[in-house]
């Protein structure tokens, strides 16, 4: 049985944090610049350490010298964000897939339009799921009977811990997997509320350098290289300002080449705007940045989501995919 920790007023959050912030509502809109005019636009992204890329990227002006004014706003993840989309109270989000492919079983017209950042194919890998050094839990078929939190239920941190529990030989459907937000594992883990964590960087190295236990890389030992995040729109955006997808699209395709080359800069801008020390951001493993989408891993993870019950049926990727 699954459940959520606090997962209605992590909910409320989410939505406040969305729909605060603005006074254009749905509409993009413009201001002078000394080249020109740059078109405001609302993207949201997790508060967690692969968003130094367009922290970073904005910073260096790439943005607005396509013509962007961005303003990035925090999700929990991919679908909590599809709401403000549909209500174009934001105009694009960087998500996990599932919320994606969801909303595309539910024909609501959201599209994936590039590739964000994917993990690393072998070593250290950019999530892990951990647990404290006295817990017993080394491996994942130790994680049989636990309470593992994810960020988000029923998305490919959980999805891909249960293969990797299935594969070394343990049973997947004893796990109670509870929603916990990123930066408040640590503190369930302490608590003894959670046995183990699944957490990305700057988290998964602290609890680790504090004498906890990486357990698994999961999406290495299952699907190397996964896409971790994705750019989400909406067709009806794409119909209605091709443009403006064109030029986000462009943009943030150059931000992830130049974020993959120059990782100083994305380490600053996390040291920025999440407040750590920069030691700590300085051993935060980053992933691959590349708005270049891995197809076939998002069809295995689907294939995946079908296998356990996640999601009923495989999503139409000819509709959802729109790559850029």
């Amino acid at each position: 049985m699954k459940k959520s920790l606090a997962a209605v007023a992590f909910a409320a959050v989410t939505v406040l944090a969305l729909s605060g912030c603005t006074d254009t509502g749905a509409d993009t809109a413009t201001e002078p610049s000394g080249s020109g005019e740059l078109t405001k636009i609302r993207v949201a992204s997790l508060p967690i350490a692969e968003t130094g890329a367009l922290w970073a990227a904005i910073d260096e002006g790439i943005f607005e010298d396509h013509g962007l004014d961005v303003e990035v706003v925090p999700a929990q993840g991919g679908a909590q964000a599809i709401p403000a989309l549909l209500s174009g109270d934001i105009q694009f989000a960087v998500g996990q897939p599932f919320g994606p492919f969801r909303a595309d079983l539910q024909d609501l017209g959201v599209v994936v339009v590039s590739n964000y950042a994917s993990s690393l194919p072998e070593g250290k890998d950019v999530n892990a799921v951990v647990a404290l050094a006295d817990s017993g839990i080394t491996r994942p078929s130790d994680l049989e009977g636990k309470t593992v939190s994810v960020n988000s239920l029923g998305a490919a941190g959980d999805l891909t811990i249960m293969k990797a529990v299935q594969d070394d030989g343990g049973d997947p459907a004893t796990i109670e997997f509870v929603e916990v937000g990123f930066p408040e594992a640590q503190a369930q883990l302490d608590a003894g509320n959670i046995d183990a964590a699944w957490v990305p960087d700057p988290f998964m190295s602290k609890i680790v350098a504090e004498g906890g236990t990486l357990v698994v890389h999961p999406y290495q030992v299952t699907i190397p290289g996964l896409p971790l995040l994705v750019n989400i729109a909406t067709q009806k955006l794409m119909d209605s300002d091709p443009e403006l997808v064109e030029a986000y699209s462009t943009a943030m395709a150059e931000a992830l080449d130049w974020a993959d080359a120059n990782q100083e800069a994305v380490r600053a801008a996390i040291v920025t705007n999440m407040e750590i020390p920069e030691a700590a951001a300085a051993g935060i493993t980053l992933p691959k940045f590349t708005a270049e989408l891995d197809v076939d891993a998002l069809e295995q993870l689907a294939a995946l989501g079908v296998e356990f019950g996640v999601i009923e049926s495989k999503p139409d990727l000819d509709r959802l995919i729109k790559q850029q």
